[in-house]
């Protein structure tokens, strides 16, 4: 039986109000976590519903129940070395993937926390155990009793109904840099990023109001200034007559999570190499530029190059050095266009540009004599100075395509006819079999 308790962060801060057993186990009971308490004789004393579905039985069945009955021998011989470990006091932290008893595989982060008596001795454990998915950081919430608050990774703020902060655990310190003494008595608006807008929090406090809770993702503020995007879940902790009493938010970063998932998201994009878009994103660029030229008239020049003597050089001195070589041609080729152009690797060594809305012809020839002249100059690269040559074909929109597809096909054929006439030097496209180079 839970007993009521203040619950005190390791700065020694007090909770200014009591929470009380019924408040905490309708808290715990709720989580989708599973928490349990053990002691030191591995009989359970304590679990909370999630912790019951899991293994498939009632609360009844569980309480009094040895661990190894309910695990299993073969679960209770991977668990035995964490068990042994948090009843000689140190916590445990590990991962594993377990079978549910529907049979379906379930991913997990467990923490086992050691509970100490007045003399300092193990009377038992608190297990949290979380079921996680891929690409997905789930929230961890508030364990049984002070121990599991203290110990918790996530951040937990417990607030009044006017949102005055009463309580922060460790994670909480740890997570924004505030120390307890600067959050308690204050709102939580002192973490505000304003990178959300005043409908988004309309619409928070309404599912608050509404359903008691709210749960989503939400970018908040260091003290440092820093951002950081959290998954949050707030719960609304009721009195016995249904009155709003507490707030009490728990809160995970997944900044990590979601800078993970936007360098997939670029990877999918950019070329590896060069950082440059790659064939994918060029195609979706060009097709959109030429949609947009349906409805408001423009023109675009789209070139092809194809470098010239860069197959001798990987040959020769290796791919290493042929990556840097091709590192610099992208540079070089950033550093020529406008914001508003595009320059894509397609793979190897050629590389397309997208020039915007171009005056006409001799801006395009300029353009284009400049990249042959900066490809041109001489580069040093790991000690040893290389020359490489560039051989461009363009096609015009919409002259020469009215597709990505025949644009890009075009300016191949008009690259071959500049690399077959004299290398290093560009060639526009003309549907003539005979046409000449126009440099």
């Amino acid at each position: 039986m839970l007993k009521n308790t203040n619950i005190t962060t390791r700065k020694g801060q007090k909770v200014n109000e009591v929470i009380t057993s019924q408040h905490l186990r309708s808290i715990i009971d709720d989580m989708h976590n599973m928490i349990g308490y053990w002691d030191n004789d591995l009989r359970c004393r304590y679990a909370n519903n999630a912790y019951c579905e899991w293994f498939g039985k009632q609360p009844k069945d569980i309480i009094g129940i040895s661990f190894r009955k309910l695990t299993g021998e073969h679960l209770f011989s991977l668990n035995e070395p964490h068990i042994r470990r948090v009843l000689a006091g140190e916590p445990q932290h590990f991962e594993r993937t377990l079978s549910k008893t529907d049979g379906r595989v379930g991913y997990i982060i467990g923490h086992y926390t050691p509970d100490f008596d007045a003399d300092g001795a193990v009377r038992g454990f608190a297990i949290q155990a979380s079921e996680v998915t891929a690409l997905k950081e789930t929230t961890e919430e508030l364990k049984l009793a002070a121990c599991v608050f203290d110990s918790t990774g996530d951040g937990i703020v417990i607030t009044d109904v006017n949102g005055i902060i009463l309580s922060v655990n460790p994670a909480f310190i740890e997570i924004t840099g505030y120390t307890a003494e600067e959050a308690v008595g204050k709102n939580p608006r002192i973490l505000k990023s304003n990178r959300h807008d005043m409908a988004f929090y309309a619409s928070m406090w309404q599912g608050i109001k509404t359903k008691d809770r709210w749960n989503g993702e939400i970018w908040n503020r260091r003290k440092d200034g820093s951002l950081y995007l959290e998954r949050m879940a707030i719960r609304v902790v009721n009195d016995v007559d249904g009155k709003p009493v507490r707030y009490v938010s728990v809160f995970s970063d997944i900044t990590a999570l979601w800078h993970q998932t936007e360098h997939i998201k670029h990877l999918a994009f950019h070329d590896a190499l060069t950082d440059l878009p790659n064939r994918t994103l060029l195609m979706e660029r060009l097709d959109q530029k030429l949609i947009s030229s349906k409805r408001k008239q423009c023109n675009l020049a789209l070139m092809f190059l194809d470098l010239d003597g860069f197959k001798f050089v990987n040959d020769q001195f290796g791919h290493n050095v042929g990556d840097d070589v091709l590192k610099e041609i992208a540079k070089r080729l950033l550093a020529l266009l406008r914001q508003s152009d595009t320059v894509a690797r397609m793979g190897g060594d050629e590389f397309i540009l997208i020039l915007n809305n171009p005056k006409g012809k001799d801006e395009i020839t300029h353009l284009a004599n400049r990249i042959v002249s900066s490809i041109n100059k001489p580069m040093d690269i790991r000690g040893e100075v290389f020359q490489i040559g560039v051989s461009v074909g363009i096609a015009m929109y919409p002259t020469d395509g009215r597709t990505s597809v025949d644009l890009i096909n075009n300016a191949d054929r008009a690259m071959y006819v500049a690399k077959a006439s004299d290398k290093n030097n560009i060639s526009f496209f003309s549907p003539l079999p005979s046409y000449r180079n126009n440099e």
